[in-house]
């Protein structure tokens, strides 16, 4: 018989996935989660009925999954939702999101970050990487029921004025306090194109100096590899348009990825998302450096038409997470679609491992794994329970199909206490 918990609950289901890669999908599985939340023990339903019987039980004949992880969101675009150029590329569609950008008020940007808060609860979110330029979406998270890390991103080709831009960041960060103890802030380049390589290393050394990991936007698409290389493509032409200064940049005539491993800024500590424009070679080195990888596969097909090599990524043993990035480059916020959308382009892989993807991977690469991500004893990841309305038809396929309202979010996330970090398990 287990140890006796205060107040556990069991949820039994036809079928169950841990998320955590490796892991079998379990036929009649259950799960039992302690009065806070966290998981006390996972397998068989026969074997945890007998030694949970103490235990308030739900049963169903549905689908059990860990809480997702978006590990890549950018929620203060979200006001730009269908109303950005889809499908030429990046240069008309940054062009487009500046210019409609630049019309938004900041009553519009505050009702669309709630609306974005909403949906990523609605979609069974549990944690999120979210990347900000302004730290408007700071204060809808600070009450939501999730878990975020927050990259505070900078900008700017000029060296001269990185240290005025650091100033306003802090000011700004230290307009938000008192911090949510659910979320973690971190100072981030945006690419290795929009930021002086100084200012790049500056950002990156800071975070490994608070131990802490940061993100960077990295072989996005062939706009990034033409302005490394010489100078010239899509965004020369955008820096142009918008006519911002860029004759303290010079270009180091290298492939990103190249760049990146250059500036010691390829390493475990660093998020490399996206990686669409890459070629075997170079995720080789992305994969040798230790960098966590997020990929954001329905932002690509909506600016560029093209999907990350898949494939070419997991043979080199990278295993990513999954982000949604924002509403201005994608139609929902919905982690799990992203998963659907490898699926279709890339039918041989192993469907668990894009559900690992969308849960464990985004946890390890947020590092958030010790809270979130799997059912496993110890984690408070949430539950999700998927109902299976066909019976023939592949369970893990309905998972991947099923949107947001035929889901039932279950558990939400345990969230720190007062005085708790995420650094701390729950």
């Amino acid at each position: 018989m287990a140890t006796e918990a205060a107040n556990p609950r069991g949820f039994r289901a036809a079928f169950l996935f841990t998320g955590h890669p490796g892991d079998a999908l379990l036929r009649d599985g259950a799960v039992v989660f302690d009065g806070e939340g966290r998981v006390l023990a996972v397998g068989l339903a026969q074997a945890l009925l007998h030694d949970y019987a103490h235990a308030t039980w739900s049963s169903g004949h549905g689908f059990l999954l860990p809480g997702l992880v978006n590990a890549h969101v950018h929620l203060e675009l979200s006001a730009l939702r269908g109303e950005t150029q889809s499908g030429g590329g990046f240069g008309p569609w940054v062009t487009s999101m500046m210019e409609r950008r630049d019309r938004i008020v900041p009553e519009q940007d505050g009702e669309a970050i709630e609306s974005g808060v909403s949906e990523l609860l609605r979609a069974g979110t549990v944690a999120i990487g979210e990347v900000s330029n302004t730290l408007r979406s700071v204060e809808a998270l600070a009450t939501a029921p999730l878990l975020g890390r927050v990259f505070h991103e900078l900008f700017g080709l000029g060296r001269e004025t990185f240290p005025a831009q650091r100033a306003q960041a802090r000011q700004v960060r230290e307009a938000c306090a008192p911090w949510p103890s659910n979320l973690s802030y971190v100072l981030a380049p945006h690419t290795l194109y929009s930021l002086h390589p100084e200012s790049v290393r500056e950002l990156v050394a800071a975070a490994r100096e608070g131990a802490t990991r940061t993100s960077l936007h990295l072989s996005e698409h062939a706009a990034e590899r033409a302005f490394l290389r010489d100078g010239s493509g899509p965004f020369a032409a955008f820096l142009a348009h918008r006519k911002v200064p860029s004759s303290d940049f010079v270009a180091p005539g290298l492939s990103p990825i190249a760049y990146a491993e250059q500036l010691d800024v390829l390493a475990p500590d660093v998020i490399a998302v996206h990686l669409c424009a890459t070629e075997r070679s170079e995720l080789e080195r992305v994969a040798a450096c230790g960098a966590q990888a997020v990929l954001c596969p329905r932002s690509n097909l909506f600016i560029e038409l093209k999907l990350p090599p898949l494939y070419d990524i997991l043979a080199v043993g990278l295993r990513p997470g999954l982000g949604t990035d924002s509403l201005a480059s994608n139609t929902t916020l919905d982690v799990l679609a992203e998963a659907a959308a490898l699926r279709d382009r890339f039918p041989t892989v192993d469907p668990l491992l894009l559900l690992s993807m969308a849960t464990w991977y985004g946890a390890v690469a947020l590092g958030l794994s010790h809270r979130v991500g799997a059912l496993r004893p110890g984690l408070a990841p949430g539950l999700l329970d998927f109902p299976l309305e066909r019976a023939s038809e592949d369970p893990l396929r309905q998972v991947l199909r099923a949107p947001p309202p035929a889901r039932k979010v279950l558990l939400r996330p345990m969230l720190p206490k007062v005085g708790q970090t995420l650094e701390q398990s729950p």
